[in-house]
C-alpha cells in the first residue's frame, strides 16, 4: 500500500522532532530524577537551573512545578537584531545558524571529535546564542508562546517580530527560486529552518520538476533540430553528386 504523503516530513512530524530539544527550566517543586529513553534526568531542586526536553519542560509548566526560561533569541533585542540582518545585510542570503565553534564538541566511541547537530544541540536552553536562529526556531517559539508567555518578556511583540523575520525568509526564499535553472545554477539554503524546509518543500520540488520538463523539451526541440540539419546536409550532398554525374555523363 503506497502512501498519499509527500516526500520528507511534515509539518507535524518537525514539530515532534523540535520537542526533544533541549530548554532551561526553573523548577517551582523538587522532583527526582526520571529514567527516559534519552537518558536520566538530574534531580529537580529549586531554584537551580536545569535542561529537559522541550515536551517535558511543557509538561511540568502546564502542571505549574516550573518555569521555562526563554533562550536568549527569542527576546525583543535579539530578534530586532536579527530581523535588521535578515532585511539589511542579507538580501539573498539567510541569516547563519550558531556557528560550530558555539557547540560544545563531543568524541565518540573511537576517540574521533565531532559537533553535534539539533536536537542534541543545546541551540534553544538559556546558554544559547543571542543573534542567531537555530534549526527549530519557529517551532520552537510557537510551542514555547503558547504553553508559556507569561514567562517570555513582551510576548506581543516577541510574535510580531516573529512573524516580520518569517515573512522576510520566507519572501527570501522565493526570491531564490527564481535563481534555478536547467544551466547548471542553483541556490544555498544554509541557515533555513526546519519548518521552512517542510512547508517549501512541495513549492520548490514542482518548481525543479517543471524546470526538469521545460529542459528535457527543450533538449528534444535542440536534438530534433539538429537531426533535420543533419538530413538536409545529407539531401544537398546527395544532390550534388547527381549533378555532379549529370555533367559528366
Amino acid at each position: 500500500m503506497a502512501f498519499s504523503n509527500p516526500p520528507g516530513l511534515l509539518p507535524t512530524e518537525v514539530a515532534f522532532l523540535c520537542e526533544m530539544e533541549q530548554v532551561t527550566i526553573v523548577p517551582r517543586q523538587r522532583l527526582e530524577r526520571l529514567d527516559l529513553l534519552g537518558g536520566t534526568t538530574r534531580p529537580l531542586i529549586p531554584p537551580q537551573r536545569t535542561n529537559l526536553p522541550l515536551w517535558l519542560a511543557i509538561l511540568l509548566k502546564r502542571q505549574r512545578r516550573a518555569n521555562i526560561v526563554p533562550p536568549p533569541w527569542l527576546y525583543v533585542e535579539s530578534l530586532e537584531e536579527i530581523l535588521e540582518l535578515e532585511t539589511k545585510h542579507f538580501q539573498t542570503s539567510f541569516s547563519l545558524p550558531p556557528a560550530p565553534s558555539s557547540v560544545a564538541r563531543q568524541t565518540d566511541f573511537t576517540g574521533k571529535s565531532f559537533y553535534a547537530s539539533t536536537p542534541f544541540v543545546e541551540s534553544c536552553t538559556a546558554s544559547a546564542v543571542p543573534n542567531a536562529l537555530p534549526y527549530h526556531w519557529f517551532e520552537m517559539s510557537e510551542m514555547l508562546l503558547d504553553a508559556a508567555s507569561d514567562d517570555i518578556s513582551d510576548p506581543d511583540r516577541v510574535r510580531q517580530l516573529l512573524r516580520d523575520v518569517r515573512e522576510v525568509r520566507l519572501a527570501k526564499m522565493r526570491k531564490e527560486v527564481e535563481l534555478l535553472s536547467g544551466d547548471g545554477e542553483g541556490t544555498r539554503l544554509d541557515g533555513v529552518g526546519a519548518m521552512e524546509l517542510a512547508e517549501s518543500r512541495g513549492f520548490l520540488t514542482g518548481v525543479i520538476d517543471g524546470l526538469r520538463k521545460i529542459d528535457a523539451s527543450r533538449e528534444q526541440a535542440r536534438r530534433d533540430r539538429e537531426d533535420e540539419e543533419r538530413e538536409n546536409r545529407r539531401y544537398n550532398d546527395e544532390d550534388d553528386d547527381d549533378e555532379e554525374d549529370n555533367e559528366m555523363t
